[in-house]
């Protein structure tokens, strides 16, 4: 135990510390906790952190090793809830949300986004004092953000391919380099905030099955495509805390793997920070992987393998404590209680470097003017990400339209709606434009109209009429269970209140008298929905808080929460006329706020003629149409044709919009589409009949304002592809097939609809005089690269200058690899001479083994708008490599 104790304290401290630590320990029991060695700000976090950790008993360590960590006032150490999330903004109220990142990641701008998570920081320190000012202690108030999500988009089935930087290694490096750099802060002492880079690794779907799949891997692919950008938010970014996945890789599961956690991470790497597990993941080791018997055994090999923080949904499992777990693992013998201290270490040491234990005075981070949440500067940094996010797809002259236009149609679901625009792990921003509101604006002198054309993805409906809901016993309405606290589906709470109501129709002033003025509660309604014909129906619930409701055992629509807006969701359902279909719903208040409410709606996905005659009244129509986080997403329900339990089984455009498409340019009139989406999209028919195609991914709380801005010219699109889109799923391997054959651009043999890094602008560029610092160049050694940029348009614009290598015929080199980008602004006939320093490891590549090398051979390198051999502008360049030279895994 000293010796494991002792290598984990002696890097960072001084000598004169550790002996000050040894005296501290033996005198501790005479000390009073104000003035002991852990609450002095001149000592290292760490000996802090050992001294603190020293001090507890080993029931009150355990309460420390969830996500939930529990106060132990003795050592006047506070409640702290490490679960906070800050993807694309802090998810909270009255914050600034920028693009959902598959959007930042086409902006191919790391500085850019390096800006955007130091204003989230901000942002979060700003909450976190409010809630502790508050006494809120809660989910999403803390420091401690898990985000960014590196996971590599290596299939666009994947529902949560909108969270990540896209599909290459090196853009989601430079990306998630940027984002942690950024959230942590400058200061040489504290962390504005931590970062959490995850899903740590070999992580990509498919949703369903992610609690208990064992990935089958290849070394080569690990270290080739997986593993990357993780690497370089370690050790270049050098991230506070990294968060291991739910599934399994090659027979063990993430937060249990000996490779990813101990041999890469804490070993190659030289991770100091902690680990934290995915919401459960440390429960599914035994529970689902059966890699251990018990729970108990499950926590131990976690923690010995290097996970220090269980992020936990609920505060019990299978009707114990979540502790328990780990005060069994070390009376049992499972996990030694010396490991046990080591994983505590790394969580107090962050809680110190957080500035959590010292004088609010001492830390600079506590003086940060509120003003600054959710203030003009961050909005306006936002809209210029939103900007730069628009990718434009096609366009045959049509955009952006004539200043003059004179009348605008404006079809499609989305367009009016704000929600879908801020993707998923999204917070509530006070200040949201939808695409109809920005086109008004930017369009003042047009006539603008606005039509959905088709009931799909509208969220609407109208109560469930009282007549048709009965209880099991026969009686009018819904028996109503309401009990205390967060629901916990795997435990049945003893209500406090049980009656009959007449329907779900729930607001403050329709509470029992025992539960009104209760902050937290939660409600079951169970009972029969008797229709009076059949048919598909949308049944939802809209609520302000947590909802979810199952028909017949199938679980149909569910929503994590609604912050201050009463928000509708719903899923489709076929009820037979006369046949009772059985209703559970599940709904819990958050914030103290009440509202939830049966709705429902007869599915009719028809165009509307509505619609069509709008088209054919207008100048020009713009359709906007997707997908949305409603249909995509993290594990949940989705019963609509194309979708599976977040994922995609298509990745068409939906059937309805399709046909709206199709029916509005019929008319004849001239025809921009604009897609919402969070991965890619076959639209095929669209790209050939539509003047114009522009992708504005899900675009953040201005991204109507960022389209309209677009669609004017005001805005010149400079956005890139960060995924290839497909013309098909025929084209892909199966979607629980992990190895890279045939996936993305670097390895993908056919040819798509649009390729990575593709985007179209209003202005032309041409690329000229490329040169390179040497032609031949030692193994190991740096290379430069110049080339010459030309605006040779007639309107300014930025272009994102990208440079590929395609290397040496070695087994496991890719087709071709992005290893460079610069985005820079041009005006019209304007020049400007760009820089590309490669470092050894730019030049690398892995071979058939996963070895990482700098290969001998002949090298090509391009750089233009885009991928070479496309119809992008670019120059080609070659170079040689002597030696071969074997880079640090």
């Amino acid at each position: 135990m000293k010796r494991f104790v002792w290598q984990y304290v002696e890097r960072p401290a001084t000598f004169a510390a550790i002996i000050l630590l040894g005296l501290s320990l033996r005198t501790a029991g005479a000390q009073d906790s104000q003035n002991a060695p852990y609450m002095n700000p001149q000592l290292p976090p760490q000996v802090r952190a050992t001294d603190l950790v020293r001090r507890m008993t080993l029931e009150e360590k355990a309460t420390q090793m969830q996500n939930n960590s529990a106060a132990v006032p003795r050592l006047k150490v506070p409640a702290y809830q490490w679960w906070s999330e800050a993807l694309h903004g802090v998810i909270n109220e009255g914050v600034t949300e920028y693009p959902e990142p598959v959007g930042l990641a086409a902006t191919f701008d790391p500085e850019g986004i390096h800006t955007m998570a130091a204003q989230i920081g901000v942002e979060g320190r700003i909450k976190h004092v409010q809630n502790l000012r508050e006494g809120h202690t809660g989910i999403m108030g803390g420091l401690d953000f898990w985000s960014p999500n590196l996971n590599i988009f290596r299939d666009p089935r994947w529902g949560r391919g909108q969270e990540t930087y896209g599909e290459d290694p090196f853009l989601t490096a430079r990306m998630g380099v940027a984002y942690v750099t950024g959230l942590q802060g400058n200061d040489p002492k504290y962390y504005l905030a931590i970062a959490t880079p995850k899903h740590y690794a070999v992580h990509s779907g498919p949703e369903p099955t992610r609690h208990f799949a064992d990935v089958d891997v290849s070394k080569h692919d690990e270290v080739d495509t997986y593993e990357p950008a993780f690497r370089a938010a370690v050790v270049e970014g050098k991230a506070g805390s990294v968060m291991c996945a739910y599934n399994a890789i090659n027979g063990e599961p993430a937060c249990a793997n000996q490779y990813l956690l101990q041999d890469q991470l804490r070993g190659k790497w030289g991770f100091q920070g902690y680990v934290v597990s995915d919401c459960d993941a440390v429960r599914d080791v035994a529970a689902n992987h059966r890699y251990r018997a018990t729970q108990a055994q499950g926590a131990a090999i976690s923690v010995m393998r290097g996970m220090d923080n269980e992020c936990v949904t609920f505060t019990s499992r299978f009707g114990e404590p979540v502790e328990k777990a780990y005060v069994d693992a070390v009376q049992q013998g499972y996990l030694p209680e010396s490991v046990l201290d080591t994983a505590l270490i790394r969580l107090f040491t962050a809680r110190i470097k957080l500035g959590m234990f010292d004088p609010p005075e001492m830390v600079p981070y506590t003086k940060i003017d509120e003003k600054e949440l959710d203030s003009a500067e961050h909005r306006i940094h936002a809209r210029k990400l939103a900007n730069e996010s628009m990718v434009l797809l096609k366009n045959d002259g049509l955009l952006p339209l004539k200043s003059g236009i004179q009348k605008i149609a404006v079809v499609g679901p989305l367009a009016d709606q704000t929600r879908p625009l801020i993707g998923n792990y999204a917070g509530q921003p006070t200040h949201i434009v939808s695409i109809v509101e920005g086109l008004k604006a930017e369009f003042p002198n047009a006539s603008i109209t606005f039509v959905p054309g088709t009931q799909f993805l509208r969220p609407e409906g109208t109560p469930v009429p009282d007549a048709l809901l009965t209880t099991a016993e026969g009686h009018a309405g819904l028996k109503a269970e309401y009990s205390e606290g967060r629901m916990n589906p795997e435990e049945k709470k003893k209500p406090f209140v049980t009656r009959t109501e007449t329907n779900v129709m729930l607001t403050e002033k329709d509470l029992p008298r025992e539960v009104a003025g209760k902050k937290s509660f939660n409600v079951q309604w169970t009972g029969f929905l008797t229709p009076t014909e059949s048919g598909d129906f949308l049944l939802g619930v809209r609520s302000q808080g947590f909802a979810r409701l199952t028909v017949d055992g199938k679980q149909v629509a569910m929503m994590y929460g609604g912050g201050s807006e009463i928000v509708p969701v719903v899923g489709r359902a076929h009820l037979e006329k006369g046949r009772k279909a059985a209703i559970e719903i599940h709904y819990g208040t958050q914030n103290g706020k009440v509202h939830a409410e049966l709705i429902w709606a007869k599915v009719h996905n028809e165009v509307s003629p509505e619609a069509i005659a709008a088209a054919k009244d207008a100048d020009a129509v713009v359709a906007v149409v997707g997908i949305t986080s409603q249909l995509e997403g993290e594990e949940m329900p989705v019963s609509e044709p194309g979708f599976l339990g977040g994922d995609r089984t298509s990745i068409d455009l939906p059937q309805p919009e399709e046909d709206l498409v199709e029916a509005v340019a019929a008319t004849g009139k001239p025809l921009a589409v604009v897609l919402l989406n969070g991965s890619a999209l076959s639209i095929n028919w669209i790209n050939e009949h539509a003047n114009a195609v522009l992708d504005a991914w899900y675009p953040g709380e201005e991204g109507g304002a960022a389209v309209a801005e677009t669609l004017s010219g005001k805005n010149n699109p400079s956005g890139r592809l960060p995924v290839t889109f497909y013309k098909g799923v025929d084209q892909l391997p199966n979607f629980e097939d992990y190895g890279m054959a045939n996936r993305t651009y670097r390895y993908f043999d056919g040819k798509p609809l649009y390729a990575f890094g593709y985007g179209l602008s209003y202005t032309k560029f041409s690329y000229s005089d490329i040169t390179v610092s040497a032609q031949s160049v030692a193994a190991g050694q740096p290379l430069g690269a110049d080339v010459t940029v030309t605006n040779a348009g007639n309107v300014a614009g930025a272009e994102v200058v990208q440079l590929y290598l395609k290397f040496p015929e070695e087994k496991g080199a890719p087709r071709i690899a992005l290893r460079g980008f610069r985005r820079i602004h041009l005006e019209p006939g304007a020049n400007q001479k760009v820089h590309f320093e490669l470092t050894p490891r730019d030049l690398g590549m892995v071979t058939e083994n996963g070895n990482p090398i700098i290969a001998q051979g002949d090298y090509t390198l391009s750089i233009g708008g885009g991928q070479p051999d496309t119809a992008a502008p670019s120059v080609s360049g070659h170079f040689h490599i002597e030696g071969q030279y074997g880079l640090p895994e």
